[in-house]
This record gives C-alpha cells, sequence and structure tokens, in this order.
C-alpha cells in the first residue's frame, strides 16, 4: 500500500543551491525544496564538486538574481 501512495502522490522538486562567499567563491552546496534561510545562497542548475573554493562559471546559475524592493510591490492608485 505504500509504494502505490507514494507513486499516486505528487513529488517535491528538488532544487541545488550554492552558497557563495564575499569573494563570489563556492563554499557549500545544498539541495532541498525551499531556498536556504541566510545570504549568500543561490540556485545553480547543478552541483560539481569541482566548483568548491572556485568562482561558479556563468552558466551554473539557474535564474537570475532579482531583489525585489517594498516599493515595486506595491500598486499605484
Amino acid at each position: 500500500m505504500f509504494s502505490l501512495r507514494s507513486w499516486l502522490a505528487p513529488r517535491r522538486h528538488i532544487r541545488t543551491f550554492a552558497l557563495l562567499d564575499d569573494h563570489g567563491l563556492c563554499r557549500a552546496f545544498r539541495q532541498s525544496a525551499q531556498a536556504p534561510q541566510g545570504l549568500g545562497w543561490i540556485e545553480v542548475n547543478q552541483q560539481q564538486l569541482g566548483w568548491l573554493h572556485k568562482p561558479l562559471p556563468a552558466s551554473a546559475r539557474s535564474a537570475p538574481d532579482v531583489k525585489y524592493s517594498a516599493a515595486a510591490k506595491t500598486l499605484p492608485a
């Protein structure tokens, strides 16, 4: 019964994140369904151990970093 339930249940998408330090070097990887808390985590399209302690290649980023300000979220009247 467990296998039937797990087969029918929707699967959560696992995403890969890299932790960048102040100099832009990769310090760690993490895989989770949600973005990690804290500064420096960016989503990447894959995980390669050769990137540790080196700058990430431009092709590694899944999406550009987008920062939203509180003013941008308000709608004009």
